[in-house]
């Protein structure tokens, strides 16, 4: 009988987002691929944004009505199940406060419908193990459907950035959530030395703690790169990416590289502030904000351009870094960040200290005016990515772990 494992994430892919959290369902499939009967439980919450709802009352203007609408079109008719790639999913729909005001309790709120979604799912009995991704919301739903069907079942909950840098970060409440989470699970798994340093300064010693890299997917086709150098970047639009040192260093370079490009895959909050700072500087022209694209898109769109930059001020692993070094690009990221474990791995990652705009412009100027060892570090980059950041090598040590964890029970 295969090892039985239910899933849990807040991001999962969806219909209308195929994209959101694609590297919880490359690892789900990794470890079906290894005989692990996988059932996904993914949280879905049917209200809109609370950007979308301000937009509808701002202050001094007229009501925007398009935050609402793109957002209603992505909710449009989701299902209630569906198979991806093999792995049935179930989407558990909760209803909460706004995001901002209430996080750390979304694990509440959603506990009922993740509740009816496991007992659907798992009508034959209970899993061996149930796997949560971020302590908060998912495994303090998880959590709960455990301690009232099956306290015997193990937790492992993986932490991927945001339990540290958000739920715990903006309030007592939240920080108390997220240690009782990761205290009463049986193993935590972190995504980088990075996340597993900051867990241990949260949490103090747990009983299993270790590091799983996620992996790149390599893309579909190999398209041909842009004929003018160009840059891109891979993430949402906010603040912490450090997408706007990047335009400010193509401002600062475009007499000496008149033909650099840019090009922002994501989308996110901080495209209006982003598009500004590119009009005042002069490069808007040199500039294309292509907006969330389907995950094959982003690999084709990575694989045509020539060097990945995402200098993050702080950032818990960066699985663009390496699906763009995977494509052969060299990839800039920001010391004490998740990228260091990438560069720690081999070559093809160059480090910048976070926030140092000279520093990072610098490197885009070496890489740009240096063909040949840009073309040696793409070579290194797809090397280190190929041997370091599979997604076999990534659903061999989940399933290690899901073993060693299930062979503990009575």
């Amino acid at each position: 009988m295969p090892l039985r494992v239910a899933v849990v994430a807040e991001y999962y892919p969806r219909p209308a987002e195929p994209a959101l959290g694609i590297w919880a369902h490359r690892q789900a499939i990794a470890a079906r691929e290894r005989g692990v009967d996988v059932r996904v439980v993914a949280l879905e919450r049917p209200v809109p944004p609370l950007a979308a709802l301000k937009a509808l009352t701002p202050q001094g203007g007229r009501p925007d009505l398009r935050p609402l609408r793109a957002w209603a079109e992505r909710a449009a008719h989701p299902p209630r199940e569906t198979g991806l790639d093999g792995v049935p999913v179930r989407y558990a729909r909760f209803v909460s406060p706004p995001r901002p005001l209430s996080y750390a309790s979304w694990g509440r709120w959603a506990a009922p419908a993740v509740r009816r979604a496991l007992d659907r799912s798992w009508r034959d009995g209970p899993p061996d193990l149930v796997h949560a991704h971020y302590a908060v919301p998912a495994g303090g739903a998880a959590l709960r459907w455990l301690a009232r069907r099956a306290p015997q079942v193990p937790l492992a909950v993986s932490v991927h950035g945001g339990d540290l840098s958000y739920a715990a970060a903006r309030s007592a409440r939240g920080r108390q959530t997220v240690v009782r989470v990761l205290r009463a699970a049986a193993a935590v798994v972190a995504n980088s030395e990075v996340t597993r340093h900051g867990i241990e300064e949260l949490t103090g010693p747990l009983a299993s703690l270790e590091v799983i890299h996620p992996g790149a997917d390599l893309p579909a086709f190999a398209p041909g790169r842009h004929s003018a150098f160009t840059l891109v970047t891979v993430a949402n639009l906010e603040p912490h990416k450090s997408q706007a040192n990047v335009i400010r260093a193509l401002a600062a370079m475009r007499e000496r590289h008149p033909q650099l490009r840019y090009v922002l895959v994501g989308k996110g909050p901080d495209r209006p502030a982003l598009e500004a700072l590119a009009r005042s500087l002069g490069v808007r022209d040199r500039i294309t904000f292509l907006g969330a694209l389907p995950h094959d898109e982003a690999l084709a769109e990575l694989a045509s351009c020539h060097v990945h930059v995402m200098a993050s001020v702080h950032d818990a692993f960066g699985v663009a870094h390496v699906e763009a070094m995977a494509a052969g690009l060299p990839a800039i990221g920001a010391e004490g960040t998740g990228a260091a474990d990438i560069a720690a791995a081999g070559e093809g990652m160059v480090l910048v200290p976070a926030g140092d705009l000279g520093a990072l412009t610098r490197a885009i100027a070496r890489l740009a005016g240096d063909e040949p060892e840009r073309a040696r570090l793409g070579e290194a980059a797809r090397r280190t990515a190929l041997e370091h950041f599979s997604w076999a090598r990534n659903g061999d040590a989940t399933v290690a772990l899901y073993r060693r964890l299930t062979s503990k029970r009575p």
